[in-house]
């Protein structure tokens, strides 16, 4: 009987070799001193799900204020198409949907303006893969907020963001 469960999870553990992806974008922690990390999980050469959390969204980069007037956090969940040759690589679109919560406050003594919001978006972008375990490669995305509190607040549903995703794929 042991022979078996080790046998069986020895056939687990190759089959999920290079399936797994974990990655982080640097831009926004540079740039905003916000963390945006994510999970990808391919389920064939061409196709992934993924999920990302981003600690502190700033929202469409700040559209002209700043970064530390935003106290928000988002997921995002996406369903991931690649074009490249190699598993999970090349040209990359990429349907999401996007949930934030948390405020806005321009200034200390400003009212708070609700984040908490739900989005639609697409994304493009190119992925490398360096010798099946290191990715990397530049994205965009634009999607609709449906949020009129934000559209008032801010002058456009429209959000966007771009970056450059650096993993580990597993």
């Amino acid at each position: 009987m042991k022979k078996f469960l080790l046998i069986g999870l020895l056939a687990m553990a190759s089959q999920a070799q290079e399936k797994h992806e974990i990655k982080w974008n640097p831009v926004n922690t540079i740039a905003f001193g916000a963390v945006e990390i994510g999970y990808e999980y391919l389920f064939d050469d061409s196709q992934s799900v993924g999920i990302e959390v981003h600690i502190n969204d700033v929202y469409n980069w700040a559209v002209g204020r700043q970064a530390k007037d935003f106290n928000s956090t988002s997921v995002v969940a996406s369903y991931n198409f690649y074009t490249g040759s190699d598993v999970g690589s090349g040209i990359m679109i990429s349907p999401q949907m996007k949930f934030r919560g948390g405020h806005y406050q321009e200034v200390s003594d400003s009212p708070k303006i609700s984040l908490n919001s739900f989005m639609l978006g697409i994304g493009a972008g190119y992925k490398w893969n360096l010798k099946g375990n290191f990715v990397f490669g530049p994205y965009g995305v634009i999607g609709r907020n449906f949020s009129e509190e934000i559209k008032d607040e801010f002058g456009t549903p429209i959000e966007y963001s771009i970056g450059f995703s650096v993993g580990l794929r597993f």
